[in-house]
């Protein structure tokens, strides 16, 4: 594996107690198909003798496929190609440019570094991302919400990283753009260089705006008081907040709530939040019957993923709410 919840030192028939690339593999439950505890004969990556390096392969629909090795460089955006060093430092980096790719999305979204025995994904773009991997553990699949400036290693085998309303699908339509990353083990005779097949044209504008809900407005505390829940670190609340609970909390936030007693207004204001979350291609509302609650849960969860609302946006509110202007916050 690539990357290890635990390790425990092992020896191997081969080598030493203490080889890393033993210890690396030992008691993880994906370790080898016979259960945890069972190591997989080792590899010797990174030893005299050993013959085994990494390889990560990413595609995605419309993506071009590049290939890289260990000691290989990537980075994919927007326009990555402004944040190449100049001269031989060139060498080892790839830029890759997404297609129709979403004017928000940063320049450079995401770097990947390929080492000897880890790969590391170090998100870059100020575009929320979730990366996904270990589908067949028994627990499910491993899913973190990524933000600017954070880094995950990649796991063996499939990765998955989903760029939040990434690509676009028409003016003003939006989609989330998902891109894999295949992690694997190789022997080091075969050609392990930086590849990639038709490159994408790049788009050196300025970054825009990504959608978003105008501040204070009716929407905007109804998405608040929808995630709250997730803003606040209660994400195993036993359910989302109902239609009387949004009018409820808006109310005591700003001492006025609109017309959102009536829950059909409610219910209104989700579905154009929803809309907007999840992109008109990809709405629950349309792509699914049924009542608002039966897909709450996913609205609310997206709504916190995309950032349409943030923590730092509930705290303003209590802040306001605290000063007695909840009806004027930003007064």
């Amino acid at each position: 594996m690539v990357v290890m919840t635990a390790v425990f030192p092992t020896i191997c028939g081969n080598h030493r107690r203490g080889h890393r690339a033993c210890e690396r593999r030992a008691h993880h439950p994906r370790a080898s198909p016979r259960g945890a505890g069972v190591p997989l004969p080792c590899v010797g990556r990174g030893t005299v003798g050993g013959n085994d390096v990494l390889r990560v392969t990413l595609r995605g629909p419309g993506v071009p496929t590049v290939v890289l090795g260990s000691g290989d460089t990537l980075l994919m955006g927007r326009s990555p190609d402004a944040a190449l060093p100049p001269g031989d430092a060139q060498v080892n980096i790839t830029a890759l440019a997404l297609p129709h790719v979403a004017p928000h999305v940063s320049r450079v979204g995401g770097e990947v570094q390929v080492g000897d025995e880890v790969v590391r994904l170090r998100w870059r773009g100020s575009t929320p991302a979730q990366l996904s991997s270990l589908f067949d553990a028994p627990g499910g699949a491993r899913r973190v919400s990524l933000s600017e400036g954070m880094s995950a290693l990649l796991d063996e085998g499939e990765n998955q990283l989903l760029i939040y309303r990434g690509r676009q699908t028409g003016p003003n339509r939006y989609t989330d753009l998902v891109v894999t990353l295949d992690v694997e083990e190789v022997d080091a005779a075969a050609p392990s260089h930086p590849w990639s097949d038709v490159p994408a044209a790049s788009d050196g504008d300025a970054t825009a705006a990504a959608p978003h809900l105008e501040r204070w407005s009716r929407e905007w505390y109804v998405a608040l008081a929808l995630t709250e829940p997730w803003l606040s670190g209660a994400d195993d609340y036993p359910r989302p907040p109902s239609n009387r609970e949004i009018y409820e909390r808006i109310l005591a936030w700003r001492g006025h709530a609109w017309n959102l007693e009536r829950a059909q207004r409610v219910d209104d204001a989700i579905r154009s939040v929803a809309r907007l979350a999840f992109g008109p291609a990809d709405d629950l509302f349309t792509a699914s019957a049924g009542r608002v609650q039966n897909v709450r849960f996913a609205v609310g969860r997206r709504i916190a993923e995309t950032g349409l609302v943030t923590p730092a946006d509930l705290q303003a509110v209590l802040i306001a709410q605290a000063r007695g202007n909840g009806i004027r916050p930003d007064a």
